[in-house]
C-alpha cells in the first residue's frame, strides 16, 4: 500500500505546473557564499533547510520526510531533533531529497530537463566509479585501480557540487516563499486557482493544512498545498 502512494506520488509530480525559482546552473550565482557553505558543510545545511521546510515546527518532522520504508519507525516523535541529526550525517543524500520532494509537493513544483539531466549524470557517474572499482579488484591491473580512483574522486566531486547546488535551489525557494526578496502578497489566493489543473487526485489527498506552531505569525504559515507568496499557476517569476 505504501509503495503504491508514493507511485502515485511520483505520477502527480509530472503534472506539476511551478518552476524552481532558480534551476540548478543558476544557484552558485544567485547566492555564492550560501553554495559555498552547502559545499563544506552539507550535513548542516541539510538540517537547517528541513528545519525551516518544516516552518521550524519539529513536531511535524518524519524520517527522510516519510519517503522511505524506514520513515515514522525511528522514534521520531521522542525526539525529533536527534533523528533529524542522525538523518543527514548517516543519510545525507537521502536528507537532501527528501527535503526536495517535500518541497516540490507542498509548493506543486516540478523539474526541469535541465535538473533532471545534471541529477541524473551524477548518479550515472558514481555508478561507472562503482563498476571500475569492482574491475579493479578483480582483475589487479594498476592502471585500472588509478583509473578507477580518479573516477571515484571525480564522482564525489560532482556528488558534493550537485547536492550544494541542489541545497542552495532549495534556500533559494523558501526565501521567496518567506517573502524575503521579490513584492509582498496582498492576499493568500484560494488553493484551488494556483494548483495543478488537471490532476485525477485533489490536493486534499496528499494533507491537509498544519496549525501554526505556538509563538509562529500564522500569517507567515501557509496552506500546505502552496502557493503562498502570489505564485503564477504556470510558474513563478522570475
Amino acid at each position: 500500500m505504501a509503495s503504491q502512494e508514493h507511485l502515485d506520488k511520483m505520477q502527480l509530480r509530472q503534472n506539476y505546473r511551478n518552476l524552481w525559482h532558480s534551476d540548478l546552473m543558476s544557484t552558485m550565482q544567485q547566492d555564492t557564499p550560501y553554495c559555498c557553505l552547502a559545499f563544506w558543510c552539507g550535513p548542516c545545511v541539510s538540517y537547517m533547510l528541513r528545519k525551516r521546510a518544516l516552518y521550524n515546527d519539529m513536531s511535524r518532522y518524519t524520517c527522510c520526510a516519510g519517503y522511505m520504508p524506514c520513515s515514522g519507525r525511528c522514534g521520531e516523535r521522542k525526539c525529533p531533533e536527534f533523528c533529524l541529526f542522525t538523518e543527514v550525517f548517516l543519510c545525507f543524500g537521502n536528507s537532501v531529497a527528501s527535503t526536495r520532494f517535500l518541497l516540490q509537493d507542498e509548493f506543486n513544483i516540478q523539474t526541469t530537463k535541465c535538473d533532471n539531466c545534471i541529477i541524473g549524470f551524477m548518479f550515472c557517474l558514481q555508478q561507472i566509479a562503482c563498476i571500475f572499482s569492482i574491475v579493479a579488484m578483480i582483475v589487479g591491473s594498476s592502471e585500472i585501480q588509478d583509473a578507477a580512483q580518479l573516477l571515484n574522486c571525480l564522482a564525489d566531486m560532482v556528488y558534493c557540487t550537485v547536492c550544494a547546488c541542489m541545497q542552495t535551489q532549495h534556500k533559494i525557494e523558501m526565501d521567496k516563499r518567506d517573502g524575503m526578496f521579490g513584492p509582498q502578497p496582498m492576499a493568500v489566493p484560494h488553493v484551488q486557482q494556483m494548483s495543478r489543473l488537471d490532476q485525477a487526485i485533489p490536493p486534499a489527498a496528499y494533507g491537509q493544512p498544519y496549525p501554526a506552531p505556538q509563538g509562529y505569525p500564522p500569517s507567515a504559515y501557509p496552506p500546505a498545498q502552496y502557493p503562498p507568496t502570489g505564485y503564477p499557476a504556470s510558474g513563478y517569476s522570475r
